[in-house]
């Protein structure tokens, strides 16, 4: 069995770590901020207790996954020993690009580096280390110990063999991994953002409210989610970032994220992170209801 880091105690870090250990493996959870260590690791706590309540674990298989997660602050410390080091920081070039310099460093000279990125180049990222050919993308979905796709993207770089071994890694954990090639937004992105995009703007221009549009997605599409909501679940920052990502990339202002999204994200109006997106979350009461900002537009 391998042993697996995991840098960024986030959302993504925290779901991917949880994923692991639940399957066995032991987890390095690396992150700067003890805080953000210490929130990671009740939201595991959290979500493994549903899995509990529902029969898909019992307490015993709680407690060794918990057991199987070692919290770490320094990103030297946790990768030293580890076979695979999956990257799950915030979706920022920048940052990722100075933590894979790092991993090239500190990590085994033989650990597979992976990005859990939703949209930045694979082949850019294995550029900033010294072995582009065991760096590759290992995109989870969100919530991770739900969703069954791993999209796998492949750098330009990226060994055949590191590829196999991230496939049956993910068929380990249960997942449907899909192999794609490093091209902006990869498949998932590419497709999903544009659609999160063309709902903003019928938004913006009046075309149906928000109920509606997320109505008509669900019902007429059988989506099991609305777009505007799903946004708010993912992060309107996010999704504006991505579309920035593609809109450079392909060089083509179709991915332009709507002028409503770019309001709102500098409002800081992010959706569930921030209590307040699309929806308006802040009454805890489960049900939705739609922000009193955007009724009128």
């Amino acid at each position: 069995m391998y042993k697996i880091a995991v840098i960024g105690a986030g959302t993504m870090g925290n779901g991917i770590a949880h994923v692991f250990a639940q399957h066995g493996f032991a987890v390095n959870l690396i992150d700067l901020h003890t805080i953000q260590l210490e929130k990671a690791m009740a939201n595991i706590s959290k979500n493994l207790d549903r899995q509990v309540q529902k029969g898909i674990l019992s307490p015993e298989q709680k407690t060794d996954t918990i057991n199987r997660i070692r919290m770490v602050e320094k990103i030297k410390d946790g990768v030293h020993d580890a076979d695979i080091i999956i990257e799950a920081a915030t979706e920022n070039e920048d940052i990722k690009l100075r933590i894979f310099r790092e991993l090239d460093e500190h990590a085994l000279p033989d650990a597979i580096l992976a990005s859990n990125t939703s949209s930045i180049s694979i082949t850019r990222i294995a550029a900033a280390t010294k072995n582009p050919s065991r760096v590759i993308g290992m995109h989870f979905m969100n919530p991770v110990p739900l969703m069954k796709l791993v999209e796998i993207i492949n750098g330009y770089g990226t060994s055949s063999n590191v590829t196999e071994k991230i496939i049956e890694l993910s068929v380990k954990l249960g997942k449907t991994p899909c192999v794609v090639n490093d091209y902006p937004g990869f498949i998932s992105n590419r497709i999903l953002m544009p659609m999160i995009n063309e709902a903003i703007f019928s938004l913006q221009e009046g075309v149906a409210s928000v109920e509606a549009i997320d109505t008509v997605t669900k019902l007429g599409m059988a989506h099991p989610m609305g777009p505007l909501q799903l946004a708010d679940f993912i992060g309107l920052d996010v999704c504006m970032a991505i579309l920035k990502v593609m809109q450079e990339g392909f060089g083509n202002s179709k991915y332009a994220p709507a002028t409503l999204l770019v309001n709102m994200v500098a409002a800081g109006r992010l959706g569930i992170k921030s209590g307040e997106g699309f929806y308006d979350y802040r009454s805890g009461s489960g049900n939705l209801q739609v922000s009193e900002r955007l009724r009128k537009v």
